[in-house]
């Protein structure tokens, strides 16, 4: 049904998506539907996400877990790499609904492009494929029900943390909450998938329960420190879009958390201010006020978080190639959200 010609063969991903809609595939298509029907349906709408560039940081914590894992099949971790990358694309698109963003990826957000319905639908499937992919790893049954209830638990938590931040407003917050919520809300969401990325190969090789308690650990705080950049980064020219969008809704980000710790007069004047902006312009000097006063600060407490997730790393597995290969993915972490 669907063909190389019509799918691409840019990545590894796409590939994946060709295989899977095939004849056999674990998303296999049903034939009597005109190829037409299915790329305006489904094919169409997941190609168009599925090809736009993203970090892979993901996968590349599901390859640090499996070094530090000490043996699995290296084809294995490869397909974990992919089910964790379609779960967090299929959240990114769902995000953007609920959002109402307007570009991911350098590119309009899906629903711009195809309607919500088709987005959601388009998301929620990237989810259920994921989960389907699972079954080809070829483990044994007890650890690929170990993983299944893994993303089982780890999908429930991203969905609580979501449902904090679609709720949650800075503005609406008592001072000493903002903190908490920030903290709540990265450790349901970027934390608990990156958990589950790391602690994959570890599920996936039968390694003992504190061996994959540490590495969810070390996940934890490598999502916390990737949501600080990626809050910090939002505030700055190049990513300026993203910051308004959170300064428009109020969204708890840590920006909020670290002008509070600092500066909470500061904090009150500047919550006044995004809440009544109006204007991009307005926006932007919000923005610009907030980077100015915790830029420093939030620098510090990402730099602090990487080296103790770094120090933990060396205490459990020496440095050795562990530690080289998370101390160059949080490098490129740092570097990536600018």
């Amino acid at each position: 049904m669907i063909t190389t010609k019509t799918v691409g063969t840019v990545s590894k991903t796409l590939a994946a998506l060709e295989q899977a809609l095939a004849d056999g595939g674990t998303c296999s298509l049903d034939p009597r539907v005109p190829d037409a029907v299915w790329r305006a349906a489904l094919v169409g709408p997941a190609h168009e996400f599925l090809s736009r560039p993203g970090k892979q940081l993901r996968s590349a914590m599901v390859r640090i877990g499996w070094i530090l894992a000490g043996r699995g099949d290296p084809q294995v971790i490869e397909r974990l790499g992919l089910v964790v990358e379609l779960l967090h694309a299929g959240s990114l698109v769902i995000d953007d609904v609920e959002d109402g963003a307007l570009e991911r990826r350098g590119a309009p957000a899906l629903h711009q492009l195809v309607g919500v319905p088709l987005a959601i639908n388009t998301g929620s499937w990237m989810y259920f494929w994921a989960l389907a992919e699972i079954a080809n790893l070829g483990i044994p049954p007890a650890d690929e029900l170990a993983i299944h209830r893994a993303a089982n638990a780890m999908l429930v938590r991203c969905h609580q943390g979501q449902a904090l931040d679609l709720a949650s407003r800075v503005w609406d917050l008592a001072l000493g909450d903002v903190a908490a919520v920030a903290e709540a809300t990265t450790r349901l969401k970027t934390g608990a998938l990156c958990a589950f990325a790391t602690s994959l190969a570890v599920l996936a090789a039968g390694v003992p329960r504190e061996v994959s308690l540490a590495t969810q650990r070390l996940g934890v705080a490598i999502g916390t420190a990737l949501q600080m950049l990626d809050d910090l980064g939002s505030l700055t020219d190049a990513r300026r879009e993203k910051g308004r969008e959170d300064l428009r809704h109020g969204r708890v980000t840590w920006p909020w958390a670290w002008l509070v710790e600092q500066q909470p007069y500061a904090w009150s004047r500047l919550v006044a201010q995004a809440r009544s902006a109006q204007t991009d312009a307005e926006l932007d000097r919000v923005a610009d006020a907030l980077a100015a006063e915790v830029t420093a600060l939030g620098r510090t407490r990402i730099r602090s978080l990487i080296d103790d997730a770094l120090a933990d790393l060396a205490g459990r597995a020496g440095d050795g190639p562990a530690f080289a290969t998370v101390g160059a993915l949080l490098s490129r972490m740092e570097n990536s959200y600018g």
